[in-house]
């Protein structure tokens, strides 16, 4: 086989592949993997370019966990740690509406991660099974849903959290960030409590942090597009809080499990994409919360 024809056959087996890492509902909203070895995806709405950056998921950002035995915070994986992190590369595989790998991490826990493409969103879970003889304490798979392009939100104009009285906007008790530089606003992070109470700490790694007085009722974080036709939130059923790094426009509502040696859990969250406003998603999470 001669030169150009190997080149040719080489670059339609990869577009074939990358075909292949992806998944579409009949609506038009599309996820896909953009990088596997470092699992990232991305969700595109209905006519969204693939060269847009949509929402972005870091899948997940990092595994992490309390160490019993050393009493340590332990980063099973964390994506910033590049070629440092211990763990078999991930393998990917498609099955119906789901984009699936696995991979080992550090020798000691065997993770499945799932992302299912449903009617009104994406579900993540994570299996994760303890084969070594530690117990983690607290153990995340920290997800980034970072909103690009149609819902970026720096100002936090648009991003919504739910008290027992009705929405409000996360940050709408510094109306100050409207008007301050920039330079001032970021970088920071915004939270608010859901199970945990309110915290008092206002700088951690030297980043400043604003926390809502209020705690949610309902765990999930919602940001409306900029034409507020689409509203995108991410959901858990039980988390310590909420919160967002604006820089980023991320979304994060993380839960946790402790995992002796031996046990089999699984961690679930999921992004709500739905073409409407807050109270169609309202409807959406009071269904979801009612599932076991």
């Amino acid at each position: 086989m001669n030169q150009k024809r190997c080149i040719l056959l080489l670059l339609l087996t990869t577009n074939i592949t990358a075909v292949a890492q992806s998944v579409t509902l009949p609506t038009g909203v599309k996820v896909m993997v953009v990088q596997k070895d470092f699992p990232l995806l991305k969700i595109l709405l209905p006519g969204q370019s693939t060269n847009d950056r949509g929402i972005e998921i870091e899948f997940p950002e990092h595994v992490t966990g309390l160490n019993k035995t050393s009493n340590k915070v332990e980063h099973l994986y964390l994506v910033t740690n590049g070629d440092r992190n211990k763990r078999s590369l991930p393998v990917w595989r498609v099955q119906g509406n789901s984009l699936i790998y696995e991979t080992e991490l550090e020798g000691k826990i065997k993770m499945t991660a799932t992302a299912r493409l449903e009617a009104d969103g994406l579900r993540y879970t994570y299996t994760l099974s303890n084969h070594s003889n530690l117990t983690y304490q607290n153990l995340q798979a920290v997800t980034c849903v970072k909103l690009y392009s149609l819902f970026s939100d720096t100002l936090l104009e648009r991003t919504y959290v739910h008290h027992t009285n009705g929405f409000d906007l996360l940050a709408s008790e510094t109306p100050e960030r409207l008007t301050m530089p920039l330079r001032q606003w970021i970088p920071c992070r915004y939270l608010v409590s859901y199970t945990w109470p309110v915290s008092s700490n206002r700088t951690e790694d030297g980043i400043k942090r604003y926390y809502k007085s209020r705690k949610a009722d309902k765990p999930f974080i919602a940001t409306l597009s900029h034409d507020k036709k689409w509203i995108a939130a991410t959901y858990t059923k039980e988390t310590g809080n909420l919160w967002t790094n604006p820089e980023r426009s991320c979304q994060h509502a993380d839960p946790a499990v402790d995992l002796n040696p031996g046990e089999t859990k699984n961690l679930t969250l999921k992004t709500f994409i739905i073409k409407g406003g807050r109270e169609q998603l309202l409807q959406f999470v009071n269904a979801e919360m009612q599932k076991n």
